[in-house]
């Protein structure tokens, strides 16, 4: 079965999306199936959180440890849904540090 792997558009649809939102900080970088949230600078990037394409539709959200590793989380959806969860319900991960 062929992977499924992020846009440009995907990052830029959700960079402007969480600007929008009042995360202007944030920015969102492509990779392979991910969109990495990250805020900082380009040699000094943060990581925020990040979707993985599971399907046409769906997305995976993972976040970042404290030992700099990825986690899957239980959220599976399509990426509106998993912005505003992260948005609302999640906010603090998103902060500025």
């Amino acid at each position: 079965m062929p992977k499924h792997v992020a846009e440009d558009f995907h990052a830029e649809e959700l960079e402007e999306q969480l600007a929008e939102l009042g995360y202007p900080h944030l920015g969102v970088r492509r990779h392979g199936a991910l969109l990495v949230i990250e805020s900082g600078e380009k040699h000094d990037r943060i990581p925020h959180a990040r979707l993985r394409r599971d399907t046409v539709h769906l997305w995976i959200l993972e976040m970042p440890t404290a030992q700099g590793k990825w986690e899957t989380t239980p959220f599976r959806d399509l990426i509106d849904e998993l912005v505003e969860l992260l948005t609302t319900q999640l906010s603090w991960t998103l902060a500025p540090r």
